[in-house]
């Protein structure tokens, strides 16, 4: 497995005990789309939406996103 960006926008979501729907609205982006982020399957975010989520969430990208290397797997 590569190394990669995990997300946990699941986590600050249930923080901030806001819904998927809220924060799509709260953005401007589509309900979809932040399914797909919060799932881990996209591909790419723009900074101005990544600074919306922020905004809305009042987090740090940090808090969102977390970079993991493959060896981190193993040794778990």
């Amino acid at each position: 497995m590569k190394d990669k960006i995990e997300v946990n926008l699941d986590v600050m979501l249930a923080k901030r005990k806001m819904s998927v729907t809220e924060l799509a609205e709260r953005v401007g982006i589509t309900i979809s789309n932040i399914s797909i982020l919060k799932n881990g399957k996209a591909k790419a975010i723009r900074f101005e939406t990544l600074a919306s989520i922020c905004e809305a969430l009042d987090c740090q990208p940090g808090e969102i996103l977390y970079y993991r290397k493959d060896d981190e797997n193993e040794e778990n």
